[in-house]
């Protein structure tokens, strides 16, 4: 399985710089495909499907609704940045929307942090960043969410639970709402931040960042192309579904 490119924290190899397209409707587009898809399985799961424990099948549902969580996450990930569109009102509002409906994030709360996370990363003043030259995964997650999980989201997914539950049985909620939205933070958490940015890092490497190996099937299934996170760091002006392209212009 790909994992880092490189093992001695050295900055990736660089090629030339992707240069930023007008993103027109496409990043509109892409988002709302996520969304859509988000909100559509989850209808199913919840109202319509009834799962067979013993085969695999609500299993491989409850991973592919993890997947469309993650997604939602990174499309409100995307609008932090400004790439989603290039209005901004609708490029706000779409993020917001993404990250209410995972697990009822709240979105001008989170974007100045992940920019404080981008101009300080891996210090003091880096939100996401845990001290120690080789912090435990625990620890550490447990600071991130400390970080970002509020009191209100805990009494929201609380009352929405109770209020779901009314309607739909409550192991298809626990299953598919609940569950895959607690997946998706540690898949996220591991992907997004652990592996780019645990250990020490080269002075040469000034995002303080790694990726994967170039496998853009895997670094797409597992967290969006994000685990090309040096690209990421390098070229935050280019949405999720064009961060390959950097990966590609680096090591060609």
């Amino acid at each position: 399985m790909p994992v880092l490119s490189t093992s001695h924290n050295l900055a990736p190899k660089q090629g030339r710089l992707v240069p930023p397209k007008p993103l027109g409707y496409r990043g509109v587009g892409i988002a709302g495909l996520v969304l859509g898809s988000w909100a559509a399985l989850l209808t199913y799961l919840l109202a319509y499907y009834q799962p067979d424990w013993h085969t695999p099948g609500p299993y491989l549902l409850a991973l592919l609704q993890t997947h469309l969580y993650t997604g939602l996450f990174i499309t409100a990930h995307d609008a932090m940045h400004g790439v989603v569109s290039s209005r901004k009102w609708l490029n706000n509002a779409i993020g917001t929307l993404a990250a209410g409906l995972f697990a009822f994030n709240w979105f001008p709360r989170m974007l100045p942090k992940h920019h404080a996370h981008h101009r300080h990363v891996a210090t003091e003043a880096d939100p996401d960043f845990h001290d120690g030259k080789h912090p435990g995964f625990l620890p550490w997650f447990a600071r991130f969410a400390w970080n970002y999980v509020t009191a209100a989201q805990v009494l929201l997914m609380a009352a929405t639970y109770n209020g779901l539950k009314y309607f739909f049985p409550a192991v298809n909620v626990i299953a598919f709402w609940m569950l895959p939205a607690v997946l998706a933070t540690l898949q996220l958490f591991f992907f997004g931040t652990y592996l780019p940015h645990r250990g020490e890092h080269a002075p040469e490497n000034p995002h303080k960042s790694r990726s994967q190996f170039r496998h853009h099937v895997w670094a797409f299934l597992s967290c969006y192309f994000f685990g090309y996170h040096y690209e990421h760091h390098d070229q935050p002006y280019l949405p999720w579904w064009r961060l390959w392209q950097a990966k590609a212009a680096a090591e060609n």
